[in-house]
Formats: C-alpha cells, structure tokens, sequence
C-alpha cells in the first residue's frame, strides 16, 4: 500500500495551477516568441494584421493610400502615405490615374473604407492591393502628424 501525502489544495492554488499548465501549452503551441509571424506577404486585396501591412510599407515600389478624408489624414497618417479619400467625387479618377501594374497598400480608420477601396481599385483593374485590418486604429508603428 502506497501512503498517500495529506496535502490539501485551497481553491486558489488549483487555480494557479491551471493558469499554468495553459501558460505551458500556448509556448508549446505557439512557440515561446511573444511577437506573431506576420501573414504570408500577397497583394492579393486581402486585409491583413499590423505587421504584415508593416511589411507591406517596407517593400520598395509599395505605394502606401490613406483613403481617410483630408482632415483625417493631416491628423495624423502613416509615414509616406498619399491621401487619396474613399468618399470622394473624384475617387474613381484618381484611382484612374494609378499605375494598375503597382502594389498598394491601403488603410482608413477602422478597415471599413479601405475594404471598399480595395473593392473600388480592384473593379478599375488595380488588383496588386493590400489593407489593414482594424485600420490606423490597429497601427502600433510610428504615424506622421502634419
């Protein structure tokens, strides 16, 4: 017969042993980095997370299209982004304008407008696009005030 410890646990140590055996198995399912992967890089008018949009900035030719409106985007916008407002008459021309062969990426606030845009740029033929998903409000990198 083995003799058993008379050990009591309160509910508070069960407690803490539970928070950390599912500490232990998100490291071992995630790895034990804090940051994310970013997402697979493809202008492909996917919305992605911060970082793989921040990647997208990163990559050399990328333009980067605040579709805010103007007082939006002198408030606050990303570095290098050129204003171009979803909402706009002259949307669709400006749009236009644009090298269809490029790469975009696009955010607005929350991700609603730039879901649009994305939608908007592709039925003119600009098909190489990217958007942020949760818009600025989700960018944990530097912004450019004016």
């Amino acid at each position: 017969m083995v003799a058993m410890n008379s050990t009591t646990f309160t509910p508070r140590a069960v407690t803490m042993l539970m928070v950390l055996i599912a500490a232990v198995a998100a490291l071992t399912l995630t790895g034990c980095s804090a940051d994310a992967e970013p997402e697979v890089l493809v202008f492909d008018g996917s919305h992605v997370s911060d970082a793989t949009f921040a990647a997208a900035t990163e990559v050399q030719g990328v333009t980067v299209i605040d579709v805010r409106t103007p007082d939006e985007f002198a408030s606050g916008h990303l570095p290098g982004a050129v204003n171009l407002d979803v909402q706009a008459a002259d949307f669709a021309d400006q749009v236009n304008a644009l090298d269809a062969a490029g790469d975009y990426a696009v955010y607005c606030r929350s991700g609603n407008r730039s879901a649009a845009a994305v939608e908007l740029m592709t039925q003119a033929g600009v098909t190489n696009t990217i958007g942020l998903t949760g818009g600025i409000g989700a960018w944990t990198g530097e912004v450019v005030t004016s």
